[in-house]
Parts: structure tokens; C-alpha cells; sequence
């Protein structure tokens, strides 16, 4: 008996040994990967100075540029066969319909903007996210992944109705950190290592033949467009057992051939622009805060962070769908852009920049022609003619009915000022009650939401005003007004 205790203690004791060995390395991880992230950043820094000017004893310029990437999704194909097939026929003949198989998937590659990185031996291998960081990678890679089978598939049967042998192709996807090591100058290629390449060949080692075989992190990230089957679990080094799943179709909802669920309709089409917005969203606001004159307090880019936020809201109060939500939210994305280029006209401005950069992101014509329109809606004084257009006019003035109407119209009144548009802040403050009392909001949901306060902000403007001898009632129109009523 006492030599049971004294075993159980040291299994206990073993156990929590390896717990402990097991955070350190995850600790000692984590600080690798920083350390491989400046390591990378000093040696990108030393690339960009000549070398005439490097101290001596210091390494010149790599010729290699490695950079890292927090999220990428590895497509790795393993192709076997090649002895099987070649029994039946000349070798050159195998290869040149092997290089036909991979100049096909280099197509489909570039169709969803993905990196091709290479092709060993019998081994495919791309990777979305790289070298342009996006977050619809996972998906991008899935849809190039579902083309590949479908092509393999219809290439298979006409192999077996010759009555030929066809490859052997197992696919793996895994999502997660890469380093990507760029190499060339006219025409770059990409190298990449980590653990997520790794893990993407293991995917396609454990899958079956003519199978997409990914990983719980794609699928996590897929799950909600894609129709999925669990496929057991693989011991993966350092992260335990992961979980895998075979890749079937595109959800029936989402699919324009609901039979074989293989390409994307409108409504798919829809939700992966909305998706795509946080990257395009992203660049927008980089580009407003890098290009926005110094003297735009009001005009920045947290004003355009706010209305594409208002749009949104007021867009699912007014009940209109998601295609509608993407329309307005992009449009006050560009809303101000035009600031970047001139103060007036820069509605017009934000257009043009909207219609050289919406392309880029897969907008349809159709729909930026609408976007267009609302921008140009937000021209003042607004005359808005569709509801979507009356959506952004709210959003874009939401803050007349808002508490902190006050500071945020005093940062207005500091950029006109700064431009020689405007006077004293009492007369901009009798401006702004003037405004306040004409302007009505649009749609019933920013009635609701903002109106009552409006009409309080009117009041709490009047008493900041020094009328002197002047008659508000007669600055505001207010007496005209009462001389026809009592007439």
C-alpha cells in the first residue's frame, strides 16, 4: 500500500513537472517570437542603408527582405503518382500534363489574390495574406482550394474514361503566423517557415485522397460560409491534439450552384465585402491621418470613424439590409476623403477617390455609382432623395443631437477660423443656432434618437449668445414667422 502512495506521489509529481516545463516553453515562445520580430525589423532597417554608410564590423544589406505575418492561410498540395502514371506512358509526357494541372491552380491562385510560393517536386503551395496582409486570407484560400478539387475532379473523370491512372492529391489549409522571406527584385518570390506551414503539410499528409483537409483554426474562421465534416484529431508538436475537417461545399444559402456548392452567389458575395471592409476601412483611415491638413479638427478621420459607426447604426434602425449597411458604411468611409485633395468640393473629391480605389476591392460598378450618390448626398445644405441617403445625412450631422455638441462644434469653428471662413465664436455660436433651428433630421430612427436633445443644444447656444441690441426672434426668422401666423 505504501508503495502505491509513494508511485502516485511521483506520477503527481512528474505531472506537475511537465505542466511547469510546458508554460515555460510556451513563455520562452512567445519571447523567441519577439525576439525574431526585432531580430527581423533591425535587419529590414539595415537593408535600407547603403553600404558605403554601415559601420564597420556590421553585416551589409541582406539581399533577402523577411517579414512576419500575424495571420496567413498556407494551401499545401502533396501530388504522388508519378511512377504509376509513368508505367503507361513517356515520362515527358507526365510532366508536361503535371505542369498543365499546376499552371491551372497558378490561375485560380491569382483569381482570389493569393501568393503562389512554390512548387518542389511534387508539392503546391500557396498562401493568402502574404504579401498583402487581409483578413478574408482564410476564405480566399478556401474558395481557391474548392476550384482546385473541382478541376481535379472533372480532369479525373476524363483520365478514367480513358481508362488512364490519374495523381494522387491530398490538400491541407492551416491558418496562423508565417515568416515570409522575399527574394528577387524584377520579379519577386516569397519563402516561407513557421509552424503553419508545418501543420498545412501534416493537413495533407492526413487527408484522403481528392480531400481538403484543414485545421480547427481555418474552420473556425470558414465555418459560417462553408459546409464542414470533423475529421478526427492529429498530435501536432508543442500544441497538443488538433482537430481537423474535411472541407465539403459552400453552405446551400450561399451558393450559386446549390447542387455542387462551389461558387459564391450575391448574397456570399455580399457578406465577404463585408467582411473585406475592416481591411479596406483600415487603409482609408491610414491614408486621412498621413494626408489631412494639420488645421482639420473637426474634418479627421475620428469624425470619419464616427459616421461610418452612425451609418451603421441608424441603417439596421431604419431595417434596411446587408448589401444597403455595406453601401453606407463605405460611403462615409470616403465621405470626407476628399479632404486629403481640397476643403471645398471635397465631396466631389471623395468620389474620385472612391471610384479609383472600390475596384481594387471587388465593388461592382453598379455599386459604386450608388456609394457615389450618397457621398455627394452629404453635400451642404443636404437634399438627400433615397433613404440611404437620408441615412448619411443624419450620420453625418448626428452630433447636433448629441451631448458633446458643444466641444465637437467648437473644433469646428476652430478649423474654419484657422482658414479665415469665419468670425468671432459669437458669431459663430449665432451661426449655429440659426443652423440648429432650420436643419431636421430625416429618418424617424435618428429622430428618436438625437431631435429631443437638439432642441436642447439650441437653448443652452443661446444663453453663450451677447445679442446686444439685436432681436433673436429676428436673427432667427422666428418674428416673421409669427407676423404671417397672426395675419
Amino acid at each position: 500500500m505504501e508503495d502505491n502512495k509513494e508511485l502516485v506521489f511521483r506520477i503527481q509529481k512528474l505531472i506537475n513537472e511537465n505542466k511547469e516545463l510546458n508554460a515555460q516553453l510556451k513563455e520562452l515562445k512567445v519571447i523567441n517570437e519577439k525576439l525574431e520580430d526585432e531580430n527581423l525589423h533591425y535587419k529590414n532597417l539595415i537593408a535600407k542603408i547603403p553600404e558605403d554608410l554601415l559601420p564597420k564590423g556590421l553585416k551589409s544589406a541582406p539581399k533577402s527582405k523577411t517579414l512576419r505575418f500575424k495571420m496567413a492561410t498556407v494551401l499545401y498540395l502533396d501530388i504522388q503518382g508519378f511512377k504509376k502514371i509513368s508505367e503507361s506512358m513517356e515520362s515527358n509526357d507526365v510532366i508536361d500534363e503535371l505542369d498543365q494541372i499546376l499552371f491551372h491552380f497558378d490561375e485560380i491562385v491569382e483569381k482570389y489574390k493569393i501568393q503562389k510560393i512554390r512548387t518542389v517536386g511534387d508539392a503546391y503551395m500557396c498562401a493568402g495574406g502574404v504579401p498583402v496582409k487581409n483578413i478574408t486570407n482564410p476564405i480566399d484560400v478556401v474558395l481557391a482550394a474548392l476550384e482546385m478539387e473541382e478541376y481535379l475532379g472533372k480532369l479525373k473523370e476524363e483520365y478514367e474514361a480513358k481508362g488512364r491512372e490519374f495523381w494522387d492529391l491530398r490538400l491541407g489549409i492551416h491558418t496562423g503566423a508565417v515568416t515570409a522571406t522575399m527574394q528577387g527584385r524584377k520579379k519577386i518570390s516569397y519563402d516561407l517557415k513557421g509552424d503553419t506551414v508545418n501543420i498545412a503539410t501534416r493537413m495533407a499528409a492526413a487527408s484522403n485522397v481528392g480531400m481538403i483537409n484543414m485545421s480547427v483554426m481555418t474552420y473556425e474562421l470558414v465555418k459560417p460560409y462553408f459546409d464542414c465534416e470533423y475529421h478526427g484529431k492529429i498530435p501536432v508538436k508543442y500544441k497538443g491534439d488538433m482537430e481537423m475537417y474535411f472541407l465539403k461545399r459552400i453552405k446551400k444559402k450561399y451558393s450559386e450552384d446549390r447542387k455542387t456548392g462551389i461558387h459564391p452567389n450575391e448574397i456570399f458575395r455580399v457578406k465577404y465585402l463585408i467582411r473585406q471592409f475592416t481591411d479596406l476601412q483600415e487603409m482609408v483611415l491610414d491614408k486621412l491621418e498621413r494626408e489631412l491638413p494639420d488645421y482639420l479638427y473637426y474634418h479627421n478621420y475620428k469624425h470619419t470613424i464616427d459616421v461610418v459607426n452612425q451609418a451603421e447604426l441608424i441603417g439596421y434602425g431604419e431595417g434596411v439590409d446587408d448589401e444597403a449597411i455595406l453601401l453606407l458604411m463605405t460611403a462615409a468611409l470616403f465621405h470626407d476623403a476628399g479632404h486629403t485633395i481640397g476643403y471645398d468640393n471635397h465631396e466631389y473629391y471623395g468620389t474620385q477617390i472612391a471610384r479609383e480605389w472600390l475596384p481594387k476591392f471587388n465593388y461592382t460598378e453598379k455599386q459604386i455609382d450608388e456609394i457615389c450618390d450618397i457621398i455627394m448626398a452629404t453635400k451642404l445644405p443636404p437634399q438627400p432623395k433615397t433613404l440611404l441617403q437620408k441615412i448619411i445625412c443624419d450620420s453625418d450631422l448626428d452630433y447636433l443631437g448629441r451631448s458633446d455638441f458643444i466641444p465637437v462644434s467648437n473644433t469646428l469653428y476652430e478649423e474654419l477660423k484657422a482658414q479665415n471662413k469665419i468670425g468671432s465664436l459669437n458669431d459663430w455660436n449665432k451661426i449655429q443656432v440659426k443652423f440648429l433651428s432650420a436643419h431636421h433630421f430625416f429618418t424617424k430612427t435618428a429622430n428618436s434618437l438625437r431631435e429631443v436633445n437638439k432642441q436642447a443644444q439650441i437653448e443652452r447656444i443661446k444663453e453663450l449668445i451677447d445679442w446686444g441690441d439685436e432681436d433673436p426672434d429676428e436673427f432667427l426668422g422666428i418674428k416673421k414667422e409669427k407676423e404671417k401666423k397672426e395675419s
